[in-house]
Formats: structure tokens, C-alpha cells, sequence
């Protein structure tokens, strides 16, 4: 599914990890994958792993 850029999952993330940039949705390390973001997409854009970062 592609991200309408409608703000949903930036606005519940409780560690603020989420940015919208123009026509990019930006993670920082901040984000603890918890899956709120996840939930709340209306358009089941974003999937959580459990994968660490490099």
C-alpha cells in the first residue's frame, strides 16, 4: 500500500520517531517499533518489524 501522507501515524507516535518531509515519511532511531503507527494507518501503509538497525 502506498502512504497517503495524511499525518495519522506522526501525530499518535509516542516517541515523536515519525516525521513527514514533502512526500517522505521519515523514522528516526527514536522509534521503539511499537505499532501504534501501524495500527492507526488508514491505508496499511506502514508494517513494524523487529529488525535492528545497521
Amino acid at each position: 500500500e502506498v502512504c497517503g501522507y495524511c499525518g495519522a501515524c506522526v501525530s499518535v507516535c509516542p516517541e515523536g520517531a515519525l516525521e513527514l518531509i514533502d512526500a517522505y515519511l521519515s523514522v528516526s532511531d527514536a522509534c521503539i517499533n511499537c505499532g501504534i503507527c501501524a495500527r492507526v494507518c488508514p491505508l496499511g501503509a506502514l508494517e513494524v518489524t523487529n529488525e535492528e538497525r545497521v
